[in-house]
């Protein structure tokens, strides 16, 4: 069985119809501790108006690979995707601690709190103590098993009446405890979904066509590949960072991808677009009761066909038409029942037609995403219009402590410098490279990119982290 997906061009007014008890579900993801009710999900990070002045506690952990699959039935690739999302989520539950505020609480996983990185783990506090944005108290820092990590938050209960998680999904159940919620969770991160609504929610998408993995074998595919010029773009359902995404040239290549998964797999295959004439990008709104805001807006920056970091800048305009593409994108979600009175994050990954200015929608992220964090704290450092690269990078184990010593030097200070520094975060899991143990970091640099990797290069050598010179060498970002 197989559904062609048009690619659509509606710029007519949303149709969908409230889906009765599960509209606005997420609202009422509570769960029951002793006298306290706590409320838990994907919320916006202390948006004025949005929210209210009591504490948050941030429980950021790798929900992906459970959302659309269960544990038990997950496949060898499925397990080391989801080891390595777990590693890298890491660096991001170090960042939370620069979203909050004093009062508030953040968790990370136990590797945290042994050497050497717990002394690391201290210096980073230090640094993020002198940026002027208040960050979470080192006493309000709680570590958590990353193999279980809601474990200690369901049995001896948050430490906040409000919870703020990566994603609403099967690993988190003991918290929110709602099949709603994770029905909610799962349909707006559905790829499938949005192919299937895109035509009545107004949303253009490329052209698309829903199979089953069994239907490889039908002509549908063979004949969809071959209307695309001979290449497709290959989608399941699974982890963030394109890990299940890939282009193909034929069925027998879909086929090997899909290698390890059951006949009954839902897939999607769908039109490749030039990049020559399609700019990618990434939103985040803020999805409330009553608002939908356009929080940040970011690009993608690519190096030999690679995604490598983030673009962000003031100078990044959207027009009213193209604001108002993903703002009902943000309608569509909402009518999905994704909302709540606080505000929830949700990113939205989509092309621009350079030649008509349309936006073609992608993929949908209700939950937080990587980029969400960095426009956040540029945010809150009163950066302005100064442009800056985000991305993650590899440093060498034996060369971390110089590293840090780096970033030190050059942390954000509004001066003349031409460019600043903030390191938002390390992995405890180094990664070995070709025999090299290397740790993984989250870079933020502000204003020169040219001028950081001359110093960088000059303190720490070219191997450390190696990828912003790649970005350096791409010419329209």
């Amino acid at each position: 069985m197989s559904l062609i997906v048009h690619g659509t061009n509606m710029r007519g007014k949303l149709v969908l119809r409230s889906r009765g008890k599960s509209a606005n579900m997420c609202r009422s993801a509570f769960s029951n501790w002793g006298e306290r009710v706590v409320q838990i999900a994907s919320y916006f990070p202390h948006l004025p108006g949005l929210r209210d002045d009591s504490a948050w506690t941030f429980a950021v952990s790798a929900d992906d690979c459970e959302l659309h699959f269960q544990r038990q039935a997950l496949t060898p690739r499925q397990l080391a995707d989801d080891k390595e999302n777990k590693d890298i989520i890491g660096v991001l539950q170090m960042a939370t601690q620069l979203l909050g505020r004093p009062a508030d609480h953040t968790y990370l996983y136990e590797a945290f709190a042994t050497a050497p990185y717990a002394a690391y783990l201290r210096r980073y506090q230090t640094m993020f103590a002198s940026l002027p944005l208040d960050p979470i108290s080192p006493a309000h820092v709680h570590f958590a098993p990353r193999d279980d990590f809601y474990a200690p938050l369901a049995e001896q209960g948050a430490p906040t009446e409000q919870v703020c998680i990566y994603l609403a999904s099967g690993t988190n159940r003991r918290l929110h405890t709602s099949a709603e919620t994770l029905g909610v969770s799962q349909r707006v991160n559905s790829k499938m979904q949005l192919a299937r609504d895109a035509l009545r929610a107004g949303l253009r998408v490329p052209e698309t066509v829903i199979l089953r993995k069994a239907d490889l074998s039908t002509q549908v595919a063979a004949d969809f590949i071959a209307a695309q010029g001979g290449s497709a773009m290959l989608k399941i359902m699974g982890l963030a960072g394109a890990r299940n995404v890939t282009r193909i040239d034929s069925v027998a290549a879909a086929t090997a991808f899909l290698e390890e998964f059951p006949e009954d797999l839902e897939l999607l295959l769908q039109a490749p677009l030039d990049a020559d004439r399609y700019t990618e990008m990434t939103v985040d709104l803020v999805v409330s009761d009553t608002d939908i805001q356009i929080a940040n807006t970011r690009k993608l920056l690519f190096a030999d066909g690679l995604w490598v970091g983030n673009y962000i800048s003031e100078h990044l305009n959207l027009t009213a038409q193209q604001q108002a593409d993903l703002l009902r994108v943000g309608e569509y979600v909402r009518q999905q029942g994704y909302s709540a009175a606080q505000g929830l994050n949700c990113g939205i990954d989509f092309f621009l037609d350079q030649h008509t200015g349309e936006v073609i929608v992608i993929e949908i992220n209700a939950r937080y995403t990587g980029g969400m964090i960095p426009a956040q704290v540029l945010k809150r450092l009163a950066v302005g219009a100064r442009p800056a690269v985000v991305c993650f990078a590899l440093v060498e184990v034996a060369r971390f402590e110089d590293y840090m010593a780096f970033t030190e030097r050059h942390l954000w200070r509004d001066d003349d410098a031409p460019f600043a520094s903030v390191s938002l975060g390390f992995s405890p899991y180094p990664i070995d490279v070709e025999g090299q143990q290397m740790m993984l970091v989250w870079q933020l640099v502000i204003d020169d990119l040219a001028a950081f990797n001359r110093a960088k290069d000059a303190a720490l050598g070219s191997a450390n982290l190696a990828v912003t010179n790649q970005i350096e060498a791409v010419k329209d970002w």
